[in-house]
């Protein structure tokens, strides 16, 4: 059984100092790289919502590294995004994408920054390769995808058992793993691999509306990830434990921005996507 410590309830007093706010000396570069190998001819506006959301939580730059239909539509809505190899800071990988159906350039491109040893967020489509990666990884699942990578791993679990128990869940996944979980939810638990002691980061952030049931806020909530990630890649070489403050930091912006998009009534992903800037704001 995995231990299983009392969480934190994470609001904006704990996320704050997981904002990197740019300095005066900043630029483009030296405020976080973060590269993008999201979407699919399938789902392409799986790209588009992470690219946006990413670009409004506060970033230097974004290499976005995708298939050629959702390279058209990241550029129309984002003409600021690079498309060339470069510098990255952190990788995030895997929304909107269908594994089995990668052609030659995209399994190229993942292979290479699974194995660039920089942090990676994994979410959807990548979410079966995270033993790959050389560097620090955040996995983004909602309950159902955590139940499919623990069965391909052996682990017997059901979607019931992990909605009965997410938190048992995602902390046997992080020790089998040795990840950060960001499990989505209701309300999403953000736990890290257990030390020789049993400690754990553990914290809980609840949904702010009902509303964000909807298609693409999971895409919105790994861009505002890969984006924190990114901008703290220094800090998390000395010290990975802080990815579990980035994560949880991540699910309040995402949680904070549905709130103002919403104001009580219907959304959209990229509604949510349009309010991160306001979210950060609150928090800060």
């Amino acid at each position: 059984m995995p231990s299983i410590v009392e969480p934190l309830s994470w609001g904006a007093r704990e996320a704050a100092p997981f904002i990197r706010v740019p300095g005066a000396n900043d630029d483009k570069y030296s405020h976080g790289v973060l590269g993008v190998i999201t979407g699919s001819s399938q789902y392409p506006g799986a790209a588009v919502l992470g690219v946006e959301a990413a670009s409004r939580t506060g970033v230097g730059m974004l290499r976005y590294r995708g298939a050629t239909e959702p390279t058209r539509l990241v550029l129309e809505r984002r003409p600021e995004v690079v498309t060339v190899p470069g510098k990255v800071d952190a990788f995030l990988i895997g929304s909107g994408i269908d594994p089995t159906k990668l052609d030659d350039v995209q399994v190229d491109e993942m292979s290479a920054a699974l194995n660039s040893g920089v942090p990676v967020v994994l979410d959807a489509g990548a979410l079966s390769r995270l033993r790959e990666a050389t560097g620090p990884v955040i996995i983004t699942p909602h309950h159902k995808e955590l139940v499919r990578l623990l069965s391909d791993n052996g682990i017997k679990v059901s979607a019931s058992d992990v909605a009965k128990d997410p938190a048992r869940w995602a902390c046997l996944a992080a020790d089998e793993f040795g990840v950060t979980v960001l499990l989505k939810g209701n309300i999403s638990h953000i736990v890290s691999e257990a030390d020789s002691r049993g400690n754990r980061f553990h914290a809980v952030v609840p949904a702010s509306t009902t509303w964000m049931a909807t298609a693409g806020t999971g895409d919105v909530l790994a861009g505002i990830l890969g984006a924190l990630v990114a901008t703290h890649a220094v800090a998390i070489v000395e010290d990975p434990a802080i990815l579990g403050s980035l994560a949880a930091t991540a699910a309040l912006v995402h949680a904070l921005a549905g709130l103002h998009a919403s104001a009580g009534g219907p959304l959209v992903a990229l509604d949510v996507a349009a309010s991160i800037s306001s979210a950060v704001a609150e928090i800060l």
